[in-house]
């Protein structure tokens, strides 16, 4: 992480601050903390803001701040510690269900990294994942935090369509696919809950700084919490990450 966060040019209607070149919990809470920061204030002239793992990127309209006046503010704003104890992060518990037609390549990461299926499944439904940034398409949450021990190579050939909710691997990283689209991931499961809907008051169900914990379900459970959803009874089960700390 950089001593001091750099504030550069993003053409003529936008600035970054990055926080620093490395990928950590640390730098990205620093970003997360300046998002929320000017987000409560609402200044004007700021049109809109993306954490993303080490920097923020700010929209702005030349006519109402200039450059430097947004410059002289985010500098002033940079290092305040009140938001942060203010923001308590939350787990999401994303309930999924692994393997069989929602999980197609279950079985390939299993032999790829000489595991069991049960093995994979309770590798990846372990830890608590970090939500670094959310972006690419609309709810999509970049994660932090899987084992090494699963890490498995994207698809030679991606497939035309990975239905909504789909739940993958590539490389070290996983993923949630909020919408169907085409993609390369390994999917491995796949959760009934919706990331991304547009008739809800928060349309986008995650939000940087949070965490994940998939919780592995059966095919019966999957259809049960489909159909509450459907006649919005479902409740999402989330509740404040309470050993809140830049470790993890």
């Amino acid at each position: 992480m950089y001593e001091k966060p750099r504030i550069l040019p993003f053409g003529d209607k936008g600035i970054v601050v990055e926080f620093g070149n490395e990928i950590t919990v640390e730098c990205n809470e620093k970003v997360v903390n300046l998002y929320r920061i000017l987000k409560k204030e609402s200044k004007k002239g700021i049109i809109s803001m993306i954490p993303t793992y080490r920097s923020l990127l700010i929209k702005y309209n030349p006519l109402e701040i200039s450059y430097n006046e947004l410059v002289k503010y985010v500098s002033e704003k940079m290092g305040r510690e009140e938001i942060k104890e203010e923001f308590k992060p939350q787990v999401y518990e994303i309930p999924v269900v692994y393997g069989g037609e929602f999980g197609p390549d279950l079985e390939f990461v299993a032999k790829y990294n000489n595991l069991s299926i049960e093995e994979v499944i309770a590798i990846h439904s372990a830890p608590l994942y970090r939500i670094y940034m959310v972006g690419f398409t609309m709810g999509f949450a970049y994660l932090g935090g899987m084992s090494e021990k699963i890490a498995t190579p994207r698809l030679e050939t991606p497939r035309t369509e990975i239905k909504a909710g789909s739940v993958g691997i590539a490389g070290n990283q996983t993923g949630i696919y909020p919408l169907s689209s085409p993609g390369g991931w390994r999917i491995i499961g796949r959760t009934p809950v919706r990331l991304y809907d547009p008739e809800r008051e928060k349309p986008i169900l995650f939000e940087a700084g949070n965490y994940i914990k998939f919780i592995p379900v059966s095919e019966e459970e999957y259809y049960k919490i489909e159909k509450e959803i459907q006649e919005g009874k479902y409740q999402l089960r989330i509740y404040e990450y309470l050993n809140h700390n830049l470790s993890g």
